[in-house]
């Protein structure tokens, strides 16, 4: 970053310098035309009279006419010079910039996704999906795209529009005193649009948040919308929230449309003063035509970046817009953490004990469980059965701490779940869940993902436990089969295997099985349970099931 800075000032300067080459080809050319003038058309004997009348000899007239085409030469070669100074230091320092830029978002996306892996259930319960991508896509760029360009553009714009100013000063300051009262009015209006623009920025990243949340959802549940021609509807839907976006970008489109002019007025007002003024001190005598130029590109120098202005303003305000946003994530506490102390859990028998223990969700007084108490001791088989929202699910999800119990304790063999760690906890469970989530990838990298060093005859094993060794050897590449993105190449049956083969290859000593064969038919069913009826001997294992008969053995 430095050295973008190191280089964004080098071409700053040969940009400076630009100005003075000019008035010095300016006064090149207009002391050679009057010293040609003189020299050619002013008889001999009048020569000397009319260079005192010029200001000058007849020496530096002769000196001035010959040096002329040199002069300009020289001077053009210079801001050739300059010109090619300052793309070279331009170009090492956008692309530095650029690096910096995307070396910020590249730590940023990760740590955002370190965080939202590291937060728990509830906070997922709380905030939609498609805000989260957003905040961690858009949002990074739009805080990226002002380090790359907002931040170098400010650095530029108060260099130039600093130094040009104290040049303007030493070069003719009765002149610029005329200008500078435009530069407070100016500044004072930035400030305002500023504070104006964030808020509504803010309200553009909201609203596309919601929208991408609409399309995050449909996408997801197309076969949903389909099956019940909600077609319609659902573009209904999707146009509002679009409708919304679009409203609120022309309000800030409508902002920065009224805030530009603005600018050009102001600078116009200040060419104006010094077209005025400065014409006035040429008449008089006490400014030249070559000081005169080099005051008015120095002027540019000064307006340039106030019109520039707008533009950082637009991006600074997207910028902090975005990481109020991405802060929210980063510094979101997780409701389930190790407490200080914790230890890791030493490997377990399986007892589990439930000592009353209540439980609310976060958005409901009422509880779900009111104090429960039961013991499982290591290899029993605990069946779950019940109403919907009766507390099935809830149970087994307080066992590896997704939630945490609002009152009462749970315990593994003798140990409180609050007092160990969290990873040397959920090593030691196999979970297969009702709703069965594969990753784009292989089926064997689907079924090792809580083990990727596993061989493949400990995948191959784990697959022939939960019947899935037979169908999965029935495809062309058989366990390096792409399962597609949510396993969509396989059957609801398929990935549920696939689910519990993931589980056993744990080895767990505690199984939760959430409904698990509720996606597959009888006969397969009947192969998965004298399976798992194997499988669970030994281990403490909780089971959750519609039917009587998946659970008649608990």
């Amino acid at each position: 970053a430095a050295f973008a800075y190191g280089a964004l000032v080098v071409a700053t300067i040969a940009q400076l310098a630009v100005p003075q080459l000019v008035q010095n080809m300016i006064d090149a050319v207009t002391r050679g035309a009057t010293a040609n003038a003189i020299l050619t058309q002013v008889p001999a004997a009048q020569q000397e009279a009319a260079a005192q009348r010029a200001g000058t000899t007849l020496a530096q007239l002769r000196l001035d006419q010959s040096s002329a085409e040199s002069l300009l030469i020289n001077a053009a070669l210079i801001i050739v010079a300059f010109a090619v100074l300052r793309g070279v230091f331009s170009f090492v320092q956008a692309f530095m910039a650029e690096k910096t830029s995307q070396g910020l978002a590249f730590d940023l996306r990760n740590e955002i996704f370190a965080k939202v892996q590291r937060l728990s259930f509830s906070y997922y319960d709380r905030n939609q999906t498609g805000q989260l991508m957003i905040r961690a896509t858009d949002d990074v760029e739009k805080v990226r795209m002002f380090i790359a360009q907002g931040l170098v553009l400010a650095a530029q714009a108060f260099l130039l529009l600093t130094v040009a100013l104290a040049i303007l000063f030493w070069t003719n300051w009765s002149l610029t005193l005329w200008i500078l009262p435009t530069l407070p009015l100016a500044l004072i209006l930035f400030m305002i649009f500023g504070a104006v623009s964030q808020p509504l920025f803010g309200e553009v990243q909201r609203r596309l948040s919601a929208l991408n949340t609409i399309l995050q959802e449909n996408l997801a549940g197309i076969k949903v919308v389909k099956a019940f021609t909600r077609e319609p509807y659902e573009s209904q839907r999707f146009d509002r929230s679009a409708t919304d976006l679009m409203a609120q970008q022309l309000r800030v489109s409508r902002t920065f449309a009224f805030l530009f002019p603005v600018v050009f007025l102001i600078a116009q007002l200040g060419q104006a003063i010094i077209l005025y003024f400065g014409g006035r001190q040429i008449i008089g005598g006490t400014l030249d035509l070559g000081e005169y130029q080099k005051f008015s590109l120095y002027l540019l120098y000064v307006f340039f970046p106030l019109g520039q202005l707008g533009f950082i303003i637009s991006l600074m305000a997207q910028a902090g817009a975005s990481a109020g946003r991405i802060f929210e994530i980063l510094d979101s506490k997780s409701d389930i953490v190790d407490k200080p102390g914790a230890i890791a859990l030493p490997p377990i028998a399986g007892k589990v004990e439930f000592r009353n223990v209540t439980f609310r969700y976060f958005n409901s007084g009422e509880a779900v469980l009111k104090n429960v108490s039961f013991v499982a001791e290591p290899g029993q088989t605990i069946a779950l059965l019940g109403a919907t929202g009766s507390g099935k699910t809830t149970i087994i999800n307080l066992i590896p701490r997704f939630y945490d119990a609002s009152d009462g304790a749970i315990t593994i063999d003798g140990h409180d779940l609050r007092d160990v760690t969290i990873d040397s906890l959920r090593s030691q469970i196999g979970i297969v869940l009702q709703e069965t989530n594969l990753f784009s990838g292989t089926i064997r990298d689907n079924i090792a993902f809580g083990r990727p060093d596993a061989t493949i005859e400990q995948v191959q094993a784990a697959a022939q436990a939960a019947a899935a060794h037979d169908f999965i050897l029935s495809f062309p590449q058989g366990y390096d089969t792409p399962v597609g993105e949510r396993g969509t190449t396989l059957s609801g049956g398929q990935r549920q295997r696939v689910a519990i083969a993931r589980a056993l290859l744990l080895d767990p000593h505690i199984l939760i099985l959430d409904d698990s064969t509720s996606s597959v038919d009888l006969q397969t069913e009947l192969r998965i349970q004298q399976a798992l009826d194997n499988l669970m001997h030994g281990r403490t294992s909780f089971v959750i099931a519609q039917r009587i008969s998946t659970v008649v053995n608990a």
